[in-house]
């Protein structure tokens, strides 16, 4: 059966989205059949930086280990 799995991260730490995708497929033990991913528009920020970090979400589409 297929399954969705939904991350979401930040930019500034695509590090750790990464991590924990990668744990996760291990631990699951799912066969990945697809992974898109989409980042957000900047957004100008409050701060003297000028914009804040976009969110990261990543789709994984799954075979379910049975």
């Amino acid at each position: 059966m297929r399954r969705v799995k939904i991350f979401k991260g930040v930019e500034t730490e695509l590090w750790n989205l990464e991590e924990e995708i990668n744990n996760w497929v291990e631990a699951s033990g799912a066969k990945i059949v697809q992974v898109t991913g989409n980042i957000a528009p900047q957004t100008p920020s409050s701060s003297a930086q000028g914009f804040s970090s976009s969110d990261v979400l990543v789709i994984v589409l799954y075979e379910a280990s049975e």
